[in-house]
């Protein structure tokens, strides 16, 4: 038997009853290494089951069949922080499992997912995830930014979910099959906005995009008691980045966000209730210490500022989302697939 379970976001405490009784009675733990990062699970674990936990990383899971291949004589659970259905390389262990005839059972937590709404957003007003990657020498891909543009048009908000790097190979020892990792690395909401400035400055030429005065919401370390929301514009997220060739500093936002990890929203049209919520939380970092700390883009936080950033926000949505009705623009965008494209009433939004 091999059983999933969630481990939550931020700690051994989030783990639900039936993950922890599950955990104890398995024959071989694994927990995934690669996915996500939750420091001193393991060991924690480990005083409270006298279990090893063996880390798991993107070779053990994607590249070897050891924890299959356990699962068809033992009970064997794979521990997955957050929730194990949020990573598609869980879903690939899944029908691995299936084609060998192995049963399996799935423990649900809570995730990044649904954990999201703590910054006041509705979950209903989400469209599609994107994965923001790494930019290197090998490429600055930007493929993600379609779907999210397209989000924006819909009136649909953005969960960006920022790239890491652990245990991964330069392209060099890939190439010379060395088994060399790089250290650690964790994209942070700063960096990911520098990235997305990018691309909007890359695509300036393009009928419909994003500014880089659209709203922009960061994410750190949610589900823990120190969670942090960062709550400003694409262009002082990134502010103050340095260049590719020096990539890892501090932006000033990031530095109030702290450590991994972090998650980024792009927002779309901001519904009342919404903008209350965030305005609200502005309010209460002052009154009531014990919500998440909220960074707006000035120095001295007002509401009406807040309030004024939303509406300047609205407005840049209005104005894209008014270009996508246009059917002039829809035959010149290359944004929508074509047959979408030559039926421009089923892109009308309400």
């Amino acid at each position: 038997m091999l059983t999933f379970v969630g481990a939550g976001l931020a700690s051994l405490d989030d783990l639900t009853c039936n993950g922890l009784k599950a955990i104890k009675q398995a024959n071989f733990l694994y927990l995934d290494a690669y996915t996500s990062l939750m420091p001193g699970f393991a060991e924690e674990l480990k005083e409270l089951t006298g279990k090893d936990v063996k880390p798991a990383d993107r070779e053990l899971v994607e590249e070897t069949d050891e924890i299959i291949e356990k699962a068809k004589n033992h009970d064997v659970v794979f521990i997955v922080i957050g929730d194990p259905l949020s990573a598609t390389t869980h879903t690939d262990l899944i029908l691995r499992a299936v084609d060998s005839h192995v049963q399996f059972k799935i423990i649900h937590n809570t995730s990044i997912m649904t954990a999201v709404g703590c910054c006041g957003l509705q979950l209903y007003n989400f469209g599609a995830t994107v994965s923001i990657p790494f930019w290197d020498e090998l490429g600055t891909p930007d493929s993600f930014y379609d779907k999210l543009l397209w989000n924006f048009s819909a009136g649909l908000h953005t969960l960006c979910l920022l790239d890491i790097k652990v245990k991964e190979r330069s392209a060099e020892n890939i190439l010379r099959e060395r088994k060399v990792y790089e250290p650690p690395r964790y994209m942070s909401c700063g960096h990911a906005a520098y990235q997305l400035l990018q691309i909007i400055e890359r695509r300036s030429s393009a009928d419909i995009g994003l500014s880089s005065d659209c709203l922009a919401i960061g994410l750190a370390r949610i589900g823990s008691t120190d969670q942090v929301i960062a709550v400003s514009t694409l262009k002082e997220m990134g502010r103050g980045h340095p260049a590719e060739s020096n990539i890892g500093k501090q932006t000033p936002i990031t530095a109030a966000l702290g450590g991994p990890l972090h998650s980024l929203i792009v927002p779309s049209q901001l519904h009342p209730v919404e903008e209350e919520f965030l305005g609200c939380f502005v309010r209460s970092s002052r009154d009531f210490p014990a919500l998440p700390k909220v960074f707006a883009p000035t120095p001295a936080v007002g509401v009406d500022v807040v309030r004024e950033l939303f509406r300047n926000h609205n407005n840049l949505v209005s104005n894209v989302r008014n270009a996508v009705r246009n059917p002039i623009i829809h035959y010149s965008v290359s944004l929508y697939p074509s047959w979408l494209v030559t039926k421009p009433f089923l892109l009308s939004l309400a």
